[in-house]
């Protein structure tokens, strides 16, 4: 799987795509049609890849900038941006990809229209919804993840275990390491 989903719903996961937004260099995981194709499938949308062209892919990546703020507004409780919000909900009044059964199992035919629908969708869900004030973004410094917090007494810290929170424990590990160690060293000298 190339992509990841720690923000626990596509309304989260897909502004997820621009990585680490907090560096100079953010990382760009739709980096082409076909990552947006296949970001489809990896998020459960679709069953296939989804055929994409540049323009589908420059399509995706406004609205995947449209609904960060959105998400980023919902989170500070400040007023949506009215462009941001238009661009969403036109998207959301899109059809979707519609399921089928076939001989050989589930199928989901779709256009990137349709799955792009299908995120906005799930934006006005998620933004309208009881989720808004479990949103947190993750604690590594680096990473920009928004997540929704449904753990016990809500003490998530990072989008993820792996990297974000496997690195922030082992740089404390190793900070306590060394700071034991010069305690030794200060006691034994």
């Amino acid at each position: 799987m190339r992509h990841a989903f720690p923000g626990g719903t596509p309304a989260l996961d897909f502004p997820g795509t621009l990585r680490f937004r907090h560096r100079t260099e953010p990382r760009e995981d739709l980096d082409s049609p076909e990552s947006l194709g296949a970001w489809f499938r990896e998020a459960g949308i679709t069953v296939d890849d989804v055929p994409a062209g540049p323009d589908d892919l420059r399509e995706a990546l406004t609205l995947r900038e449209a609904v960060h703020r959105l998400v980023r507004a919902a989170m500070a409780g400040e007023e949506y941006d009215r462009d941001a919000l238009a661009l969403v909900n036109a998207y959301a009044r899109k059809p979707t990809p519609v399921p089928q059964l076939t001989p050989g199992g589930r199928q989901v035919e779709a256009t990137v229209g349709q799955g792009l629908a299908y995120v906005a969708r799930d934006v006005v869900v998620t933004l309208s919804g009881p989720d808004v004030p479990l949103f947190k973004e993750c604690g590594n410094p680096e990473c920009s993840q928004i997540f929704v917090d449904r753990s016990r007494g809500a003490r998530r810290e990072w989008c993820a275990m792996d990297p974000c929170g496997n690195k922030i424990k082992a740089a404390a590990y190793r900070a306590r390491k060394r700071a034991n160690g010069l305690l030794t060293a200060r006691r034994s000298g």
